[in-house]
């Protein structure tokens, strides 16, 4: 009988020890859970975003498929110098053929050198399917072709590289929008705002890129040099040539001439008459005294 009791008291203390630490442990456990609760906003919202940015990169590291040939982006540039008859019926001529194809001038300057040289540069941008073209028409106005070349550049990977990061960023600008409506606290606010701003910011550089690409690849750029060099014939002076009222006027300036030098020959030799004489008298004498004395020298 006493060892039943025994037996029962045993069982009965262990029941009521194993209560207590279940007691125990449920309340660390709801401890716990009081301080996750807390934080679990900002650590789902960094986690999701580091996973975000994760599944971004792995994106970007994947191969990309291969691109068709007629789908390829290509950027086509050109330069034509030509030698044209006429300069303002040649540029006239482009400019048409850039209305007509839908196209447009960017800039376009005539140089005049001299008489006989004159150049005009044209840089136009001509739709890509217009291209080819184009060229055979500016070349059809030239007398002569003086240089002609023609660059591709393919910026296919380039874009389709850009435009899968453009996707990425889109869902990491998309998750940061949902978690900015069900944020709650300040600090938490302005995080996701700034990682927003951030994101939005690299998605409008990108966009910008694309989009030139897309104006690049769409419309050929075309530097056109045209060059006129013409033989300036001198016409035959229809004038009166007045050969009568000339010579009368070159016999009245030789007059002229003749009676000026009498003149000053008079004005010199009068106005100057006592310097002369007395000159005259002094060379006389000298002259008379030199003579003299070689009529007197004894001859050997």
């Amino acid at each position: 009988m006493r060892k039943a009791i025994y037996i029962f008291l045993i069982t009965t203390l262990l029941l009521v020890l194993a209560a207590c630490s279940s007691s125990d442990d449920k309340a660390e456990m709801s401890s716990d859970e009081s301080k996750q609760s807390s934080n679990d906003f900002s650590g789902d919202m960094d986690g999701k975003v580091e996973s975000e940015a994760a599944t971004e990169e792995s994106s970007e590291t994947k191969t990309e498929a291969p691109v068709v040939a007629s789908d390829r982006m290509i950027i086509h540039q050109a330069s034509l110098s030509v030698n044209v008859k006429e300069l303002d019926k040649a540029q006239s001529n482009i400019e048409k053929k850039v209305d007509q194809y839908g196209g447009y001038i960017v800039e376009s300057n005539v140089y005049q050198e001299d008489d006989q040289t004159s150049s005009g540069r044209m840089i136009v941008r001509i739709p890509e399917k217009n291209f080819e073209k184009f060229l055979l028409d500016a070349e059809g106005v030239a007398a002569e072709v003086l240089e002609r070349n023609v660059t591709g550049q393919d910026v296919t990977e380039q874009y389709v590289d850009l435009e899968s990061r453009v996707k990425s960023k889109r869902a990491v600008e998309e998750r940061l929008l949902d978690f900015m409506s069900k944020a709650q606290k300040t600090e938490d606010l302005l995080k996701i705002s700034a990682d927003l701003s951030e994101v939005q910011e690299e998605i409008e550089v990108m966009v910008g890129k694309m989009k030139y690409l897309e104006n690049q690849t769409s419309f050929s750029t075309i530097e056109l040099s045209m060059y006129e060099n013409r033989v300036v014939v001198p016409e035959i002076e229809s004038k009166e040539l007045n050969t009568w009222e000339k010579t009368k006027k070159q016999l009245a300036t030789s007059t002229n001439s003749l009676l000026s030098a009498g003149s000053a020959l008079i004005v010199f030799f009068v106005g100057n008459l006592p310097v002369l004489l007395l000159l005259g008298a002094i060379g006389f004498i000298v002259f008379w005294i030199i003579k003299r004395r070689l009529g007197h020298e004894p001859k050997k």
